[in-house]
């Protein structure tokens, strides 16, 4: 498949701003090119033994992404380019120009799987399926994941913030049961059930993350849990809403976005049993002040607000 490539020349400072904005029009495939040195934490990650020869940083980067070549991309180019804009009040963008060029046909669904490599959340081991448990590993709370063609890891600041706060409110208590919207390739509901949750059930507007979070159940031995996967956006799909039914959840997590959390914040209130908790991330910090309003507009009381690099999580209880 041949893929066209378009690169925004921007600075590092507005990076994430700029991938958060991407994410929020739906295109995935994000790149990201400075020349930040690595630190001794990422050459770990990535196994780096030996740093390449960078110039100096000179504060500026290059965001990339694909799309996929001979369709008409005029219409999103301009939501861009307006989101690019918008980002000005925020941050400094640079020039943020955009460039096309064309690509060679690529092997998404393998090529990134170099960098992915076991890491912990705390007590929590999250390791790729292709990789050995270590002897020194045995002993934690071991997640395994193949993100598969719907990819995520939990590597993200916003995963890892959201598996902090289920660890805190799930209590080992089987008779809780937890609500993953956006569930992706099921590392969520996965924490969930592992941290002593009784039931999941996830939800994703992409048919694909049914297949790996299903498939990523039965890597971890959980296929005979009470967990179920639906397809369908929890905003205004009625028979979904029906489906999962109301106040039958304890806790309801969504890693999302932040222009999603918003108009999802009334239509998970009804989900949550009296007392429910709330947990939200996904949302870049410049959007924190008006996801904890919409949340709190919902009738939700803020019990914590959490910041990770530019990424905020915020948890709060039905009252």
């Amino acid at each position: 498949m041949k893929w066209k490539k378009f690169t925004i020349l921007t600075t590092t400072a507005a990076e994430d701003y700029l991938s958060a904005m991407l994410d929020e029009l739906g295109i995935e495939g994000i790149e990201i090119e400075n020349l930040v040195p690595l630190t001794k934490k990422d050459q770990t990650d990535m196994f780096i033994d030996f740093l390449p020869e960078l110039p100096p940083d000179d504060g500026t980067s290059h965001v990339s992404f694909y799309l996929e070549d001979g369709g008409d991309f005029s219409g999103l180019l301009k939501q861009v380019e307006q989101g690019i804009e918008e980002q000005r009040q925020f941050v400094d963008v640079g020039k943020g120009t955009i460039t096309a060029s064309d690509t060679e046909d690529i092997d998404w669904m393998n090529n990134w799987k170099e960098y992915f490599h076991a890491f912990t959340i705390d007590d929590i081991l999250i390791k790729p399926t292709w990789e050995a448990l270590k002897e020194e590993e045995k002993g934690l709370c071991v997640i395994e994941i193949d993100p598969g063609i719907s990819f995520g890891t939990g590597k993200h600041e916003t995963t890892q913030l959201c598996i902090r706060q289920l660890k805190k409110y799930i209590k080992n208590d089987r008779r809780q049961s937890v609500l993953d919207i956006g569930c992706g390739s099921g590392i969520l509901s996965i924490a969930a059930l592992k941290l002593g949750a009784g039931s999941v059930v996830g939800t994703d507007l992409d048919e694909n993350c049914m297949v790996s979070a299903k498939e990523n159940m039965k890597i971890n031995r959980l296929e005979n849990a009470s967990a179920a996967f639906y397809v369908g956006n929890l905003i205004d799909d009625a028979a979904l809403q029906e489906t999962i039914g109301d106040e039958c959840f304890d806790i309801a997590v969504a890693n999302i976005l932040a222009d999603v959390i918003i108009p999802m914040a009334p239509a998970v209130w009804p989900k949550l049993k009296k007392g429910g908790i709330f947990i939200t991330s996904g949302i870049i910090d410049f959007k924190e002040k008006e996801v904890k309003a919409a949340v709190e507009s919902a009738g939700f009381q803020i019990l914590e607000i959490h910041h990770q690099g530019e990424w905020v999580s915020i948890t709060a209880r039905k009252e």
